[in-house]
């Protein structure tokens, strides 16, 4: 009976450690959300602004342009696949990889070749463990997303983008990246970066509102070299920031979770140790009794 107190006492003194450290990495993501959402909120007015400018150059004029031309036959696709550095985010790198495998063999069905490139140590680790292969890797600043990695990740792609499929060019590139919704909700997405998507200007509004004219100087193409690439990185920078404040959401919720369930086991093992001493007592007065008959006898 001695034995099983000891043990019971070891599982909740256990308990109690795991308890103190998920509530700790629970406190640490909460305070690092609101940063991470700053950070956000900060890119996106830059953000919008290219991608109106983008819009206006792409649905006012005819110009044929390679970043917004589709291709006749696709052979090669490109996947980006954003996660994170590091685990302990339940089911955050799991649920973007899925995704993007998912796509993957959606684009092989249709006789594409696919081709991967990854951010972040956890897609990394999955690619590696199965040996698939991969075009490009970065990793180290996945928590705190800086805008050279951004570019660089883009720099990639557009070169990629820029060859032919003989010369292991790409006909398409992919984006799938968690995107932060609220604080119990981050929902993995995939966007096409390119060929340029552009939808036309909201015709919400009243069928009397006169659109501006505009002009390109020096022209069209001229403006579409120079701001597609900074639409492209903005995109690319937009996503790894989003999927860092997604992260350190769902390692709140994870923590959070842990931390109960530790109570719970403490809990559990505090009432099991309680019945044991109760018995161990019990057993001890039955002896005691026992004991004071015989002698009586």
């Amino acid at each position: 009976m001695g034995a099983k107190l000891r043990e019971y006492k070891q599982k909740i003194s256990s308990a109690q450690t795991t308890k103190k450290i998920t509530k700790a990495m629970e406190l640490i993501a909460a305070s690092r959300i609101q940063k991470a959402m700053a950070r956000v909120r900060a890119s996106e007015p830059f953000s919008r602004a290219v991608t109106r400018a983008v819009s206006a150059v792409a649905t006012h004029t005819t110009i044929d342009h390679p970043l917004t031309r589709e291709a006749e036959k696709v052979e090669r696709t490109a996947i980006v696949i954003v996660t994170s550095d590091r685990g302990l985010a339940g089911a955050f790198n799991s649920q973007v990889i899925r995704e993007g495998m998912e796509l993957a063999e959606m684009l092989r069905s249709q006789g594409k070749e696919v081709v991967f490139y990854l951010f972040g140590r956890k897609a990394v680790g999955y690619f590696q463990f199965r040996g698939i292969a991969a075009a490009a890797e970065w990793t180290g600043d996945a928590d705190v997303p800086g805008f050279a990695t951004a570019e660089a990740i883009s720099g990639a792609l557009l070169e990629a983008y820029s060859k032919d499929a003989a010369e292991g060019g790409v006909q398409e590139i992919h984006l799938v990246y968690n995107r932060f919704v609220s604080m119990m909700t981050q929902e993995a997405v995939q966007v096409r970066l390119l060929p340029l998507e552009v939808s036309e200007a909201d015709d919400s509004g009243s069928s009397s509102e006169v659109f501006p004219l505009y002009e390109f100087e020096p022209d069209a193409t001229v403006v579409l070299d120079k701001i597609l690439p900074v639409y492209i990185q903005s995109r690319i920078f937009n996503a790894l920031l989003q999927s860092a404040a997604a992260k350190q959401a769902a390692t709140q919720k994870a923590m959070k979770s842990a931390s109960d369930n530790a109570e719970k086991l403490i809990t559990d093992y505090t009432r099991l140790r309680n019945n044991a001493r109760q018995a161990e007592i019990t057993q001890q007065i039955a002896e005691i009794v026992g004991g004071a008959d015989a002698l009586a006898s």
